[in-house]
């Protein structure tokens, strides 16, 4: 069996749930069994009152659950403990993993942004993180990017600690190859997948050819 690799991450707005929730089951079923396969999803709406995150949440976790595929939220400890998620991502404003910790137990994943920091990462190593993320390896059209990663930081990573890394930022079939050599344990992909010219399926399998 084939290591889950994609670390799928949400379009910032969702304006048809139910036609995102379609696509994200067929995702998961192009990519399952292949080097493309979804570790998790993580639910990163942006601007929307809480209530919208729930209500999402709700309907997207059960198809995440369906197909062993992790669910986090974005930023919001108390909204991950609300929706049952299976743990939430950190920035490095959203609080500390302690503060996530004690909202959400230790049986929950907690991953946390490091921007092209191995200081940071080692940080949340220590202080509990079952992850972290790197990045931006590249230009995104998701969201700006302030800092800008090296795959060598995903190398040097590696090397010295056993936490593992996600690499995020502008990443394509184009360019995920180079990352996974590089060290990254997990591509976070948002939109490489969601806004494929052919659609989210056609993007899956992009990743699958790329990384086979």
């Amino acid at each position: 069996m084939t290591e889950p690799l994609l670390y799928l991450i949400t379009p910032p707005k969702i304006d048809d749930l139910e036609a995102f929730a379609a696509a994200l089951q067929a995702v998961f079923e192009a990519g399952a069994g292949t080097p493309a396969e979804a570790a998790c999803l993580q639910l990163r709406l942006k601007d929307v009152p809480d209530d919208d995150v729930l209500h999402a949440a709700e309907r997207l976790l059960p198809i995440c659950q369906a197909a062993e595929v992790g669910f986090l939220i974005n930023d919001r400890a108390d909204l991950a403990k609300a929706a049952g998620a299976d743990g939430v991502h950190l920035g490095q404003s959203d609080g500390t993993v302690a503060e996530a910790r004690s909202i959400l137990g230790a049986d929950k994943d907690i991953g946390v942004t490091c921007h092209d920091s191995l200081h940071l990462a080692m940080e949340a190593g220590e202080a509990g993180a079952d992850y972290v993320a790197f990045g931006a390896f590249f230009d995104s059209g998701t969201k700006d990017a302030i800092y800008r990663a090296e795959p060598d930081l995903l190398t040097r990573w590696s090397e010295m600690a056993t936490v593992p890394s996600v690499a995020i930022g502008g990443i394509t079939p184009d360019t995920a190859r180079s990352l996974v050599e590089a060290g990254a344990d997990y591509l976070a992909v948002s939109g490489a997948i969601w806004a494929h010219t052919e659609g989210p399926v056609a993007g899956v399998k992009a990743f699958v050819q790329a990384l086979s």
